[in-house]
């Protein structure tokens, strides 16, 4: 696109002083948040509709983003989390059979402002060298010095709570037909729903702390009734669904800020067969009496390898989270720690020694991504399975 004759009226300012000054799309707005990266190539509506990125400034790596447009079924929430967006380029056009309209048009019927026009390999090496920084981003007339000092003002995100932002306000079942959950292939111009739903079915109540809408389809594929609560659901509530399973999901914030759903998983974790992921990873760790920290600037991105140590089996998996196990507190506290990321050997996974309970610190359902980890969902059915069968026995 042709920007020579666009006056730059977006900025974004970083709270080490840093101000880029680009072109505005979306919404009409100024922001505040946590200035972080995401590699994916591809996978840009999935990436905004992402829970787990409340509170949030993306700064997209490809340097072209919004060719392929947006549409209703890639949503993974009801409309866009992040705070703001920030792209190389964006697309002039987009084209796509499935699409329904343009990225700019989203985010601006969403109240999400966006930049285009800025050097996002200057931000994202900024983000790695000085680590997910406090930000503001403005589509607005504002100048430089009130951008930065805004940015300067934000509280960050240690310490705070934001899956009560994002959590489900009620209990639901999730798509009991199935028919929504049903996997789908691209025949010509059509798509074409993939096998029905197995019929060996648990029962599993899925605390929903920010989770994507792929969670939950992913586990009805698998064979689970899924019964969605709201992350404060009580250990009273939990039982009297009289589930088979847990399921802990995805997130936002800071785990060790969510004492009440420490508490939760502790008292349910000696009942009952439990599966973690990303943030229900974390809430494990502090459920079992370990801890979390932050990390320098996460990991964001599909392209993230992991090794399972019992296995030796490494996998590409989709990655959102800023926080990260402490692998030693893991281990005083009688847990195997399982998988860790080639790239800085953080803790990927890990389960519990003599309880049928175990996490990872990725997400197996991609959406963006590679299935890889998609195993998992089986895994944890037959982990459902032989549990049932000990108890009958």
């Amino acid at each position: 696109m042709d920007n020579s004759a666009k006056i730059r009226n977006a900025v974004l300012a970083l709270e080490d002083g840093s101000v880029f000054r680009g072109f505005s799309f979306g919404a009409s707005t100024t922001v505040v948040g946590e200035a972080v990266f995401n590699t994916g190539m591809t996978g840009y509506q999935e990436t905004l509709s992402d829970p787990s990125y409340f509170g949030q400034i993306v700064t997209m790596t490809s340097p072209q983003i919004g060719n392929y447009g947006v549409n209703d079924e890639d949503e993974e929430s009801n409309g866009p989390k992040v705070s703001g967006f920030v792209v190389r380029e964006l697309s002039p056009v987009f084209s796509n059979w499935r699409a329904t309209g343009s990225l700019s048009d989203y985010l601006e019927k969403h109240s999400i402002p966006g930049i285009e026009g800025v050097d996002t390999r200057s931000i994202t090496k900024r983000i790695r060298v000085n680590g997910a920084l406090k930000a503001c981003l403005s589509t607005e007339e504002i100048s430089d010095e009130e951008a930065l000092n805004r940015a300067k003002q934000w509280p960050g995100i240690e310490g705070r709570d934001f899956v009560k932002e994002v959590t489900c306000e009620e209990t639901i079942s999730w798509d009991p037909s199935g028919e929504k959950s049903k996997s789908f292939t691209v025949e010509g111009t059509h798509l074409k729903l993939g096998k029905t739903i197995p019929t060996s079915i648990h029962k599993l109540v899925a605390f929903d702390y920010g989770a994507k809408r792929a969670i939950f389809n992913n586990l009805r594929r698998h064979g689970f009734e899924v019964i969605v609560v709201p992350a404060d659901a009580s250990v009273e509530e939990v039982r009297a669904q009289n589930p088979d399973g847990v399921f802990l999901s995805n997130g936002p914030g800071d785990p060790s800020a969510l004492d009440y759903a420490h508490k939760t998983v502790q008292d349910l974790l000696p009942d009952f067969p439990i599966f973690g992921i990303c943030l229900g990873h974390q809430v494990i760790t502090h459920a079992i009496g370990a801890s979390t920290y932050k990390l320098k600037f996460g990991h964001r991105g599909a392209n993230q390898p992991v090794k399972n140590i019992e296995t030796e089996r490494v996998s590409i998996t989709s990655q959102n989270h800023g926080f990260a196990s402490d692998k030693e507190k893991l281990e005083e506290m009688g847990a195997v720690v399982t998988e860790y990321n080639l790239n800085d050997q953080t803790v990927s996974g890990m389960r519990l020694k003599d309880l049928p309970v175990f996490s990872v610190q990725y997400h197996p359902e991609a959406s963006p991504g590679p299935n890889d980890a998609n195993h998992l969902f089986q895994a944890f059915h037959q982990l459902i399975s032989d549990h049932k069968e000990n108890q009958q026995s």
